[in-house]
């Protein structure tokens, strides 16, 4: 879940991008028609500037028609979280009405984490450091609370869950935190500098998930899938590395990946269930096995 107010941003952005341009007039019904109130004009003006802004679009008006379009909609093609929110909250043109159809389009909703999502997209854009209450859960411990400064760097979306990455002060190094484990988040006024090396999909370029241990290497695995488990990693990739080198019809297919082996990844195989064999490397082999054989263990 996103902010209303950047949700307005990607409905006035997506409205622009599939529609002819068009005046205030036209615009402000539109948003009557999805949202129940109109648009006023010093707000439609905010939502242009915001949406500069965020995502380096420009809306300009033409004042010989007086009507307003997306001037450099290139922009978009080069940046993939911009795509992504218009996919994800865009309103489908095919709807009436969007309020009409919130009880019969479902969408998978991310539970807790997002309390602090606009603070840290701005601290994030800012390069502002945070103060931050978390609460902890470890093995063998009772729960705890911990107030560290943390540098945020990037945001992340798994399981249905946020993480944000970034750098700890009290710890001197790049630490992933969970959002729902948030109970306290305040800006600083303490500004710090992105590093110029740091990236992002580099960072978590050869894990499933976001669990990255720097002391593991990168291993090549192997998988056969069967049945129609086979035409789902087709059309659904595990990992970015996955390519297809064996296969029989109808019976199954073995693909290969260039990844760390991980919980995550572990986890993802096991849910898969009896339609995944891992056959490569003896290390994930031995691993599956001790987690199959714990769960056997819980039903004796």
């Amino acid at each position: 879940m996103i902010s209303k107010t950047y949700h307005k941003y990607i409905w006035l952005l997506d409205l622009l991008l599939t529609s002819d341009p068009l005046p205030y007039e036209d615009i402000c019904a539109v948003c009557e028609v999805d949202f129940g109130s109109p648009l006023p004009i010093r707000t439609f003006h905010e939502y242009r500037k915001g949406i500069k802004e965020m995502f380096g679009v420009e809306i300009v008006c033409d004042r010989k028609k007086n009507v307003y379009y997306v001037k450099n909609p290139e922009v978009l093609d080069e940046n993939r979280l911009a795509k992504w929110l218009l996919r994800k909250y865009s309103i489908p043109k095919d709807f009436a009405t969007f309020n009409g159809m919130k009880d019969r389009v479902l969408l998978e909703e991310i539970p807790l984490g997002q309390t602090y999502l606009d603070n840290i997209l701005d601290a994030m854009q800012r390069n502002v450091e945070l103060q931050i209450d978390y609460q902890r859960y470890e093995r063998g411990q009772e729960e705890h609370m911990q107030t560290f400064h943390f540098q945020p760097y990037a945001l992340k979306v798994y399981n249905r869950r946020w993480y944000l990455l970034g750098y700890k002060k009290e710890k001197e190094d790049l630490r992933l935190i969970s959002l729902d484990r948030v109970h306290v988040l305040k800006e600083t006024n303490t500004h710090f500098e992105l590093p110029s090396d740091f990236d992002a999909r580099k960072y978590f370029a050869d894990v499933v998930g976001v669990y990255v241990d720097k002391d593991k290497q990168v291993s090549n695995i192997k998988i056969r899938a069967y049945g129609v488990q086979a035409e789902y990693l087709r059309s659904t990739p595990l990992h970015k590395s996955q390519s297809e080198v064996r296969s029989k019809h109808g019976e199954f297919a073995e693909f290969t990946y260039r990844l760390c082996i991980t919980p995550e990844l572990i986890s993802q195989l096991l849910a898969m269930g009896e339609y995944v064999e891992v056959l490569e490397p003896k290390e994930l082999i031995e691993d599956m096995k001790k987690r199959i054989s714990n769960v056997i263990n819980l039903y004796r």
